[in-house]
């Protein structure tokens, strides 16, 4: 990012430092989650990072300073004594939902905030990077309770960076001149590939983290859960297949739709994905790299859950239980188009010769028909960081599988994202399942 306006970049967006899962060095680990969250920021100017796009989104400036806040709050404060703060009121300013903490600032209200300014938000990145530095350099690697609050907020800020590029879409897709935020790497072009069906095998299977590596406390506990015999489909719905919906009257038709979804369909006047334009007799697609026309091999994306569920129904078929997704997804290779490719947008299945299904992890975030709500046994952790999750566990619906603008590092098979089934403003996919017999 220059805040002088000048676009000359030292990176071109995507080519990120993936940060190592394994990392002897806390320090070097740190820095490098930093310096990426920085880099994302590079084909920005201060305008763009000082905008909000509408209530869901954050400014950058915002984000660049949040996961500082973080940082500060629930480390600097804590554990290093004479700590003081950069600035009192950014406690208010930049506390996210955190009521624990202390009151927040409003929302919808955070592109209102044009102070600090973008360079005063980077002086305070580097104050705490300082101090971290100087915790993380002087804390034994036995000190399990604090390294593992370090890790909590490497994770937290890789879900910002990924926000921080959803926020950025949202806000260049409302500007006219359909502006891009770098020059992303294209996908090459290939023809869609045929869709088929894994068949799974029914039974009793373990849901949930296993204790090994970091996880969000929403993923726990471990525990076990039947599942009937079931089939997924090899890939995510494309762009083309999508269309065809469209074409047959998918937006038109009262049958395929939850009651709830039909009165925000014509509540919103949606009658195609998010950032879908027709022009000119074609259809295409706002993209980080600005206006492209439909690719129809590309995973669809930016739907909400209730037009991947009215899709499902469509087809013949239906979205996987959250239970299903993991069980397909256990032991597989966690490969896919992340953040660190440079697309930035979904890309199309390669041969589908493998022995299961294909873009489990990458592209899109892929929709469940399971609700967001607490594992059996489920506790919240103990004070402010018990907000984390456990809250929101009510009304929304899980996705799974990361996306094109997820780092590679932070998605795991047990992941669980979750979003109100009206959202469509993060890499939302579609991927069917059918009940056998």
């Amino acid at each position: 990012m220059n805040p002088t306006g000048d676009y000359e970049t030292s990176a071109e967006p995507g080519l990120l430092h993936p940060i190592p899962e394994k990392c002897g060095d806390p320090v070097e680990r740190y820095r490098t989650l930093r310096r990426t969250t920085e880099n994302l920021c590079e084909p920005l100017s201060p305008e763009d990072c000082a905008v909000q796009s509408m209530p869901d989104a954050s400014p950058v400036k915002w984000h660049l300073a949040h996961t500082s806040w973080f940082f500060e709050t629930f480390l600097l404060e804590r554990k290093t004594p004479g700590y003081r703060c950069f600035h009192p009121e950014f406690r208010y300013l930049f506390n996210s939902y955190y009521e624990t903490v202390g009151p927040q600032y409003l929302r919808p209200s955070r592109g209102l905030i044009t102070r600090p300014s973008v360079d005063e938000v980077l002086d305070y990145r580097q104050h705490v990077d300082r101090h971290m530095t100087d915790l993380l350099e002087n804390s034994p690697p036995e000190n399990i309770k604090l390294h593992g609050v370090v890790e909590l907020g490497i994770q937290h800020e890789q879900q910002h960076q990924e926000l921080l590029l959803t926020d950025v879409k949202h806000l260049l897709s409302r500007n006219p001149m359909h502006p891009a935020y770098g020059d992303c790497r294209r996908p090459d072009r290939s023809a869609p590939i045929p869709l088929t069906w894994h068949r799974i095998p029914g039974g009793p299977r373990w849901i949930g983290h296993d204790g090994h590596g970091f996880a969000f406390d929403n993923e726990t506990p471990r525990h076990q859960i039947l599942v009937n015999d079931w089939e997924i489909a090899s890939r995510p719905i494309t762009t083309g297949e999508y269309l065809a919906f469209m074409k047959d009257g998918g937006y038109e038709r009262v049958d395929l739709w939850l009651a709830d979804g039909w009165t925000e369909i014509r509540k919103q006047e949606w009658n195609s994905p998010l950032y879908w334009k027709f022009r000119d007799g074609k259809w295409f697609q706002m993209t980080l790299a600005g206006l492209r026309e439909l690719e129809p091999a590309e995973p669809v994306c930016h739907v909400s859950y209730y037009e991947a569920d009215a899709y499902a129904r469509w087809a013949g078929a239906r979205l996987p239980t959250e239970a299903e997704w993991e069980s397909a997804a256990t032991g597989t290779h966690r490969e896919g188009n992340f953040v660190e490719s440079g697309l930035l947008q979904p890309a199309p299945a390669d041969d589908d010769s493998k022995d299961g299904p294909a873009q489990l992890f990458g592209d899109v975030w892929e929709w469940t028909q399971s609700p967001y709500i607490s594992y059996p046994g489920f506790r919240p952790l103990p004070g402010a960081l018990g907000e984390y999750n456990g809250k929101f566990m009510c009304n929304q619906q899980v996705l799974r599988g990361g996306s094109c603008v997820t780092p590679s590092s932070h998605i795991r098979a047990t992941y669980r994202n979750f979003l109100y089934p009206d959202q469509r403003w993060q890499f939302t996919g579609i991927r069917l399942a059918r009940d056998i017999g």
